[in-house]
């Protein structure tokens, strides 16, 4: 690689911020991407999640039953420039239903933004996806939000942070006042206030400050909040965590904003801050040692395939993570799972269903392909080794149900979105052993079963029947030699799509039951 070459990659790859939004549901993710795209210039107009009936809708719920139900029910992908650097948002599902989706994206950012209602604090899908992150030891910055409603004390909320979630906590500003008595935040790292002063991102206003005893914050914000104000930062001084750059890095501890991101309060100030902390792309991990992003040979990996992202031209896109060297539109890479070389002619990247055609990008960068059915989720495409990428987690299903067509005319578009939205990774599909095929699909939330069935209608125009079964366990069987027989009572023997075999059970003594009776036989929890 000449120096000049090098010198690009570096720079461009410098400029790269890649990250994923999470949370438990309405604790305002939507909003949040919907204006950080807005001061980004990605968008003019923030669409309003609450209003599902209006003209407007959020940029990144693009989906027609998104739309419809006001909940973000596929991950997207938006990208944008702010002060020189180049950003790639992944904004992803916060219900537990779509958990699947959201860990497989997951892998695909450099560091998350974990967003928290100032009422409710820490709840349950915000514990799970922490938890990945964690696993996979990135960045966590932390946004609490709703500062205009009233909530709980800011340092009860840093303490459930640290108890619930195991992670200390640097708080970056500090609210002055709270819901109906807000007046600002003090920002403790600038020394400065911004003022709250109505819904106009333009009104905000940024007054410096010597430190949090200036008289002008007591003029702005009465005794009383004045007071509360500098207790409140006198015991962080003392008391708090310091920050510490490298604990950040390591996803030891979370810098923590306060602001609320339907007034637009506080964001631009944490999305200065954050592409200031954020670490550009890193090394990833590969069967052939680690991959580093300045790599001159370009590689990367498929963690999402998304159909009919256009209804009108009912085309399908796979999603590509970057991970090192350069992309160029027309380049040939090798298929690695496949052992082929392709050609990359139609590379296009997104603000939700909205594209434009790209002709480079680079290590961070997420770049959707059109797919006629070559790729899989978690394949990897590489210049010229023959190296995979080991991100991508798999899960069990914990739902079942049979499916069939309703209209029997129907069967060639019925297989079609069945093995289409199966590849997407929506639904895991297997089919039943023996001289009666019978389908299951299996998903890990309720909700994947309604999406599944309004999508077959609206995409491929077929009616489906859904029966519910009493398994809730699914497992994979290796062995050199299996009996069908032995899962007659209280289970089934399936294949899944690639011809595994699959034991699903109805209960956990069955499980149990199965392991014991069969001590050759081994029980996988993901495929193998």
């Amino acid at each position: 690689m000449s120096q000049t070459v090098r010198e690009e990659l570096q720079q461009e790859v410098a400029k790269r911020r890649t990250f994923a939004i999470i949370s438990h549901p309405d604790a305002g993710k939507t909003t949040l991407t919907e204006k950080l795209l807005l001061f980004g210039g990605a968008i003019h107009t923030a669409g309003s999640v609450k209003a599902r009936k209006a003209a407007r809708h959020a940029t990144s719920d693009w989906m027609e039953i998104e739309k419809q139900r006001g909940i973000s029910v596929t991950s997207s992908v938006m990208q944008f420039q702010y002060a020189g650097k180049h950003v790639n948002i992944l904004d992803t599902p916060g219900h537990q239903d779509f958990s699947e989706d959201t860990y497989r994206t997951l892998t695909a950012a450099d560091s998350a933004v974990m967003l928290i209602d100032v009422a409710k604090g820490v709840e349950a899908q915000t514990i799970k996806l922490f938890q990945v992150c964690r696993k996979r030891g990135i960045p966590i910055f932390t946004f609490i939000n709703k500062l205009d409603r009233e909530g709980q004390n800011p340092f009860d909320l840093l303490e459930e942070i640290e108890r619930v979630l195991g992670i200390r906590s640097v708080p970056m500003n500090w609210p002055i006042g709270m819901g109906r008595e807000l007046c600002g935040v003090y920002d403790r790292m600038k020394k400065q206030v911004e003022l709250f002063q109505g819904n106009d991102h333009s009104t905000i206003e940024v007054r410096p400050a010597a430190d949090y005893n200036d008289p002008a914050i007591r003029e702005m914000a009465g005794d009383y909040l004045a007071d509360q104000l500098a207790q409140d930062l006198e015991l962080l001084d003392v008391a708090g965590d310091p920050f510490d750059y490298e604990k950040v890095r390591a996803g030891e501890l979370t810098p923590v904003f306060f602001g609320s991101a339907v007034n637009n309060f506080g964001v631009q100030t944490f999305l200065e801050n954050f592409l200031q902390l954020a670490p550009a792309p890193t090394s990833r991990k590969t069967t052939e040692g680690e991959v580093s992003p300045e790599s001159e040979k370009f590689s990367g990996y498929i963690f999402k395939i998304q159909a009919n992202m256009n209804p009108a031209h009912r085309d399908r896109i796979a999603f590509l993570r970057i991970c090192s060297g350069k992309f160029q539109r027309g380049m040939a890479v090798r298929h690695v799972r496949v052992g082929k070389e392709i050609k990359l002619s139609q590379p296009q990247q997104f603000l939700a269903q909205d594209r434009d055609i790209v002709e480079t990008a680079y290590p961070g960068d997420i770049i959707g392909l059109f797919d006629p059915g070559i790729f899989r989720i978690g394949d990897s495409l590489a210049e010229s080794a023959s190296m995979t990428f080991d991100e991508l987690p798999t899960f069990s299903p914990e739902i079942f149900a049979k499916v069939s067509v309703k209209n029997a005319l129907k069967q060639k578009q019925y297989l079609k979105g069945l093995d289409q939205l199966t590849e997407e990774g929506m639904v895991q599909v297997f089919r039943s052993v023996g001289p009666f095929e019978d389908t299951y699909l299996g998903v890990v939330g309720q909700l994947q079963f309604d999406v599944f069935e309004y999508r077959m209608k609206n995409e491929y125009g077929v009616d489906i029947q859904l029966a519910r079964t009493s398994f809730q366990f699914a497992r994979w069987v290796v062995a050199s030699k299996l009996d069908p027989t032995k899962f007659r009572i209280n289970s089934t023997l399936v294949k899944d799509k690639n011809d595994n075999d699959v034991a699903l059970f109805e209960n956990e003594y069955a499980m149990r039951t199965a392991i014991e009776r069969m001590p050759d036989v081994t029980f996988l929890e993901t495929a193998p």
